[in-house]
């Protein structure tokens, strides 16, 4: 099975801080399955590192105010495209992200407080079929093989 997975998960220094998310478990998936790594945020010519954002009232903003929602919904396409153009349907996605947070994100207060929602990427990629899982909820996986 191929699987779409945030390319922060895999090690790759994407995070907005200039950092990464290395999941062992997630990695470990492509021992049996195809890893399509993928960053949305990098995909819209967000800059590494960048200032972190958060999702409030439908929008995307940066802390220092500026709204990216552009950005964040043009990644969120382009990451659609590689998903269709590959044939995944399944996607790991990097938890309370406000690209690939999926079933809780941060709130936009920039406070570590969360709420229920989804992020960008997503969103988009759920409306089109594609399952979206959290890297904590990789034992659903069983569940699409």
């Amino acid at each position: 099975m191929k699987i779409l997975v945030s390319a922060c998960l895999l090690g790759e220094n994407c995070k907005y801080n200039g950092g990464n998310n290395k999941n062992e478990d997630v990695i470990k998936l492509g021992n049996k399955h195809t890893l399509v790594p993928v960053c949305p945020e990098c995909f819209a010519g967000l800059s590494i590192p960048r200032v972190p954002s958060e999702i409030k009232d439908g929008r995307v903003f940066s802390k220092e105010g500026k709204d990216v929602s552009a950005e964040f919904y043009d990644g969120a396409e382009k990451t659609l495209y590689i998903a269709e153009e590959t044939g995944c349907q399944l996607a790991v996605l990097k938890e309370r992200s406000p690209s690939c947070g999926f079933g809780e994100i941060y709130d936009g207060s920039f406070t570590g407080t969360l709420k229920r929602g989804n992020g960008i990427t997503a969103q988009l990629l759920s409306d089109h079929g594609i399952t979206v899982i959290g890297e904590s909820k990789l034992w659903k996986i069983e569940d699409y093989q």
